[in-house]
């Protein structure tokens, strides 16, 4: 892989997400109780041909969001999700023409929803999750525990 490209892939996956928080922690959340909760990913577990660096920035925002849940706690919690194969334009063509096939992979027999990733976070960055932080919630509709991943 280039370097700019995993540079690019770095900064948006990682960089962007201390710059927001940053944001957000100096303003109403700072003096406020708050929930963070980053978009991880399953390829930050496991490394795929292809997407090297993505992955790479994946496991770093696993670690971030553990580091952040330290330095910003008690007042403001920090999750992340960290979702398999999602039907999204982004992960088209990772599915594609192959859907039922990966399907059968999973537990739940399909591919994640964008609602699925929505219902999750929601969760996280609700009072029912109050003591809940610093930790990665797997969405995977079981396909690592089938051997599919």
């Amino acid at each position: 892989m280039e370097y700019s490209a995993a540079k690019k892939i770095f900064d948006v996956n990682v960089m962007a997400t201390m710059r927001w928080t940053k944001k957000v922690t100096e303003s109403w959340m700072g003096s406020n109780e708050g929930a963070v909760v980053n978009v991880a990913s399953l390829a930050g577990i496991k490394p795929e041909t292809g997407i090297g660096m993505y992955g790479v920035s994946k496991a770093a925002l696993f670690q971030l969001t553990r580091q952040l849940a330290v330095e910003l706690g008690p007042n403001i919690r920090v999750n992340a999700v960290a979702p398999a194969v999602v039907k999204t334009r982004f992960a088209e063509k990772l599915f594609v023409g192959q859907e039922e096939e990966l399907a059968k992979r999973y537990a739940v027999g399909r591919l994640g929803e964008p609602e699925d990733v929505a219902a999750a976070v929601a969760f996280l960055g609700s009072s029912d999750a109050a003591w809940i932080t610093g930790q990665i919630l797997t969405l995977d509709g079981g396909v690592t525990l089938t051997g599919g991943f």
